[in-house]
């Protein structure tokens, strides 16, 4: 066991966003200093964006140069052997005070091929939703090109788009190709893979301060749309104390953890967890040393912390990759 190991936490990076608002300080506590902060990146290595450790012996060490040091230790044999040294995955929290735009991610094989990126497969879990709060998931029936350009050009997209009440505690899981977009009134905890690549099909025809709008991705997107119509929501099961799985792909497998109490957990170190705190406290008792955690946390278990107990009564979920 490395001594030097522990549970990771690192420090938000924040986003200014045309759509953002308050509530990643005041529902998730994050120190927001502006009115339209959208996003908060809470672990990241996307270029220009790599997280800081900001607990511990490792704190103002950036995630990638641990990872360069200790790449068995923090990602896992398994990841490591994947993936080389990089971290898979992007957790973020969002706040859409107003609709985000309607957009598309690439597949892997075309992110590559046009960005030198992984693609973007991600999903949602509602943490906050406003009455009557709403997303845009997909098409109402299998499409085609044809169809949406047309509807693109008419302005009349939104009519051909399948839109779905959200509350707190939903998850839905998005595969690269599925247009989407969060709506006004829901802050969301997003798991993804490691990429920022977003082609822009429609914005709503808004401006920002300076009175531009923003870029459009059309004909980008045109080879990147799934046009049949797709299931995204996930039922799971909620058993108290247990990791309920959630969603299980090729990218990552998140959990949900009802916490009460306490619950014991032994890793195999083949891959690096990641806990997101929904709702309540806990704690995590390792080595003789207990860390603590509220609602809108973020913690990176590293891969050879084998044995540790959770203890609390929390909303937690759980990722890592299988």
């Amino acid at each position: 066991m490395n001594s030097k190991i522990y549970p990771l936490q690192f420090d938000a990076i924040l986003k200014e966003r045309i759509w953002g608002g308050e509530k990643l300080k005041t529902i998730l506590n994050k120190p927001i200093t502006s009115s339209i902060t959208g996003e908060s990146w809470e672990l990241s290595t996307v270029e220009g964006d790599v997280s800081v450790v900001a607990n511990g012996d490792y704190k103002g060490k950036a995630l990638t140069e641990l990872i360069n040091e200790l790449p068995n230790e923090i990602l896992g044999t398994a990841v490591y052997k994947r993936f080389g040294n990089q971290f898979p995955l992007l957790f973020k929290y969002l706040d859409a005070r107003e609709d985000l735009s309607i957009q598309v991610h690439p597949n892997d094989e075309l992110a590559k091929k046009r960005h030198n990126s992984f693609g973007k497969t991600e999903m949602w879990y509602v943490m906050q939703a406003d009455a009557d709060a709403r997303i845009i998931v997909g098409f109402k029936n299998d499409s085609s090109s044809e169809e949406y350009v047309e509807h693109l050009n008419d302005n009349t997209l939104i009519d051909i788009l399948d839109t779905l009440k959200a509350k707190p505690g939903d998850v839905f899981f998005l595969e690269t190709g599925t247009v989407h977009a969060i709506g006004a009134g829901l802050v969301i905890a997003e798991i993804q893979q490691t990429s920022d690549i977003t082609y822009r099909l429609y914005d709503f025809d808004r401006k920002d301060a300076q009175g531009n709008t923003r870029e459009l991705h059309v004909d980008l997107a045109l080879e990147a749309i799934n046009y049949k119509k797709v299931d995204t929501y996930k039922e799971y099961t909620k058993e108290v104390n247990k990791s309920n799985t959630v969603v299980d792909c090729p990218y990552f497998t998140t959990n949900f953890i009802p916490l009460e109490n306490e619950k014991e957990v032994v890793n195999s170190g083949l891959t690096f967890v990641v806990y997101m705190c929904t709702e309540g406290s806990f704690e995590i008792a390792y080595n003789g040393v207990t860390y603590q955690y509220i609602k809108g946390d973020t913690v990176l278990i590293p891969a050879a912390m084998n044995s540790y107990n959770l203890k609390g009564k929390a909303s937690i979920l759980e990722i890592y990759i299988s």
